[in-house]
């Protein structure tokens, strides 16, 4: 009995010493307090079903897969139909300009206040509202995007809503509801780009003459989209406290301030100057302070929350993500889908349309199921986002992902598309979204940085069952917690090492538990619950023998991103063909993003046997590996698959508008675009016509010949009615019209008074460096 009583206290020594060996030997990962802030913003959703290697299926179809309510689909049929019919996308990117006319019914009809309370003023949207307008605005106009995506946003109407004290949000929010607010967002500096917690713009507190506590702030911000037309701005910066005045210590933090433009004080700011954005132009420029005073009381929030800007930051990231830059991204993919899609069938060479040829098909396939499966992971993402749950894992991955994949797409739509795609103009309908495809890679997070250090290096931590409550259990030197954690951390590990074998062996035959679906997509689903089991076991490997390297490992953890970004995106395919009634038209769509998804998954499991390193690495390498490539998970999607998939995008019909209606389709009439689609529209219901003639040749009733040429002679002989003739010469005409490219005049080309836009003098508020003067006067 004595024995017995005191094995509680030697267990209790036992994991006291393995909880001090991990602490001093940095088995863990590292946190600090910026990281620890991030990881403790917003919630784990499907995330952690995937990094604990455990999958329930019928959980996940149960999870809700939202289409918004009639007054919210009302408005994007209504008021942004008839924004976008106002605006000519061509002329708005030359003259840089938002007419008047524009601003105002935008401001009339509440594109500003989106993100505003009914109290103030505002018109709320649901997330999944927001992320469809914003997709349609981009999809037509970069100038439209940033003045619809920046004030319904991460920025100052979210971050008061959220955090602002009752007088601060009864003052700016109605203002910004009605655009007499622009906002924008002061993050960027020369020296802080994804690393935006090494922020070094200052604010210095101090008590002026009256005795009345104000902030003095030098700073330098750069990439500030809507800065050269904002009048209010929340900025980030560093505040120093020497004298306590707020009582937070002397270094109370990253805050976040409001600054209106021309109020007393900021004589020091200057702002109004513009970069030059590759691709299309929106507004985007530096901010420069220069000892501009503002009162204490411009602390968004108030003063209680002096020091607390970034986890403000980190709260509003970890949902927000999820919207605006997926939905440009997405708006890219859809894009490059529809054109790729319509041209294919337009355009004709060797006398059949190319899109026939397997070559382009193989592209147009492609386009249909990556629209398919990406549009299915934003729908997914943002219902989970109405529902209450802020995913900043999977919103991170949509945001990467999606913008990688709109940049994919638009390269092959332009690969299709060729010379019409390259020539640019007023009816040019892919050069726009083609060459703006890095701005949506680059802003918010960049996606290297985001793939290779955010995803894993987080979720890893936050979305596993076990890992951080072990990493808080050390911190906290909470020996009870450490055991009951770290135990149940180890019986999880030796589970997944067992599972991941008997499912690899059956391939997740009897070993996956699949719910009640479509019974040809079963195989996906059982190769998904086998492939998120080894996600689970591999996650476990690193987090013990990487540990505290895996901050260093950013090309290992960026293909654990790819597999874990893949395991969502395949999910979120076959949620939304059950959630939609499993059309059997889009079969073939959600097969292609299944074996499509499940070989990103199999590629980087082979990056990561092959670059794990250590012993464990060794086995991996060898034995692993060659387990790996005899067993593998899928193969990319076969010329009959990828055949089926495109012929979703080679008709004008229902499913082509399901899939790329979410962008904007112009009234036929309309240059580029519009006339685009009505050559696709034409030539689809053409489409029998030429059959009838094309079967009257075989039947050997008519000659040789295109059947365009011969269509004439098909009427009189009585193969085609008048009526038919008529159709098919009009589908020939639109074809032709719509495959033409811009001439421009020397006037025209070359523009009145010299080349428009070819200087850049402004000096964005800093000082030129000597060389400047000279590289001037040559330019003169």
């Amino acid at each position: 009995m004595p024995r017995r009583a005191k094995q509680p206290q030697r267990n209790h020594s036992m994991f006291q010493q393995v909880m001090n060996w991990m602490r001093d030997n940095k088995i863990l990962p590292q946190i600090s307090d910026t990281e620890r802030q991030a990881l403790e913003a917003g919630d784990v959703w499907i995330d952690g079903q995937f990094f604990g290697g455990k999958v329930d299926f019928e959980n996940i179809l149960a999870e809700n897969y939202d289409q918004f309510p009639a007054h919210e689909q009302a408005f994007l049929d209504g008021p942004v139909e008839e924004l976008l019919k106002m605006a000519d996308s061509y002329e708005l990117s030359r003259t840089r300009k938002l007419p008047d006319d524009i601003f105002k019914f935008m401001a009339d009809n509440g594109f500003f206040a989106m993100q505003i309370a009914k109290e103030y003023g505002g018109m709320p949207m649901s997330t999944q509202a927001k992320s469809c307008i914003m997709a349609k605005v981009s999809s037509h106009s970069g100038l439209l995007s940033a003045m619809v995506v920046i004030p319904n946003s991460l920025g100052a109407a979210e971050l008061l809503g959220h955090y602002g004290t009752d007088e601060q949000k009864n003052y700016y929010l109605p203002k910004l509801a009605k655009g007499e607010f622009i906002p924008c967002f002061g993050l960027t500096e020369p020296t802080a780009g994804s690393d935006a917690a090494s922020i070094k713009a200052e604010g210095v507190v101090f008590k002026d003459d009256d005795g009345e506590v104000k902030f003095k702030l030098n700073f330098r911000k750069r990439y500030i989209t809507l800065a050269p037309v904002s009048n209010l701005i929340s900025l980030a910066v560093r505040l120093h406290d020497p004298e306590n005045l707020l009582g937070k210590g002397e270094e109370p933090g990253i805050t976040v301030v409001l600054i209106e433009k021309g109020a007393p004080g900021t004589e020091g700011l200057h702002i109004g100057d513009h970069h030059q954005p590759i691709g299309e132009h929106f507004p985007n420029g530096p901010i420069v302070g220069r000892d501009v005073i503002i009162a204490a009381d411009k602390v968004l929030g108030g003063v209680e929350y002096t020091g607390m800007g970034w986890k403000m930051l980190m709260e509003a990231l970890a949902g927000g993500r999820m919207v605006s830059l997926p939905a440009t991204g997405i708006c890219g993919v859809r894009h490059g889908a529809m054109i790729a899609g319509a041209y294919s069938m337009v355009r004709q060479q060797f006398g059949i349309p190319i899109g026939r040829m397997e070559g382009v098909e193989h592209k147009i396939g492609k386009a249909a199921g990556m629209s398919y499966a990406f549009d299915a992971a934003r729908v997914f993402g943002c219902s989970a986002v109405d529902n209450g749950i802020q995913p900043p894992v999977m919103s991170a991955v949509m945001k990467a992902y999606s913008t990688e994949m709109g940049r994919e797409i638009g390269t092959d739509a332009m690969d299709v598309t060729a010379g019409y795609g390259v020539m640019q103009g007023p009816n040019n309908t892919m050069g726009r979204l083609y060459n703006s495809a890095p701005v949506s890679v680059t802003v918010e997070g960049a996606n290297i940085m985001t793939r290779t250090l955010m995803i894993f290096g987080q979720g890893a931590t936050r979305c596993h069952p076990y890992a951080y409550k072990v990493v808080q259990a050390v911190e906290n030197e909470d020996v009870d917690s450490f055991r009951k954690n770290l135990t149940g951390w180890m019986v999880q590990f030796l589970l997944g090492m067992v599972m991941t074998l008997v499912r690899g062996v059956t391939r997740g035959w009897f070993t996956v538990k699949v719910p009640d679906v479509e019974p040809k997509t079963k195989s996906i689903y059982r190769r998904l619950g086998w492939a998120a089991t080894r996600f689970g076991l591999l996650t476990n490997l690193a987090m013990f023998f990487v540990g505290g390297k895996l901050k260093a490992r950013g090309n290992l953890t960026g293909r654990y991103a790819d597999a874990v970004a893949w395991l969502y995106i395949t999910t979120s395919a076959l949620r939304r063909f059950e959630a939609e009634g499993r059309k059997a038209e889009d079969l073939a769509l959600v097969q292609y993003a299944g074996e499509y998804g499940l070989t990103q998954i199999q590629k980087a499991f082979e990056g990561i046997y092959e670059n794990f390193g250590g012993p464990v690495g060794v086995i991996l390498k060898t034995v692993g590996r060659i387990w790996l490539g005899l067993n593998p998970l899928a193969k990319l999607p076969d010329d009959q698959l990828s055949h089926k998939a495109a012929l979703a995008l080679q008709s004008y019909g229902d499913q082509y508008k399901r899939l790329v209606g979410g962008n904007y389709m112009p009234e036929e009439s309309d240059q580029g675009l519009g006339r685009l689609l009505k050559a696709f529209r034409l030539t689809t219901e053409a489409e029998p016509v030429r059959a009838k003639i094309r079967a009257a040749q075989k039947a050997r009733k008519l000659g040789r010949g295109k059947v365009d040429e011969i269509a004439a002679e098909a009427a009189q002989q009585g193969v085609i009615s008048d009526a038919e003739l008529a159709l098919l010469n009009d589908a020939t005409a639109a074809c032709l019209l719509a495959i033409e490219v811009d001439v421009f005049t020397k006037d025209e080309y070359y523009g009145a008074g010299g080349i428009p836009a070819m200087s850049a003098t402004g000096d964005g508020g800093v000082e030129q460096p000597p060389e400047y003067e000279l590289a001037k006067a040559v330019g003169e």
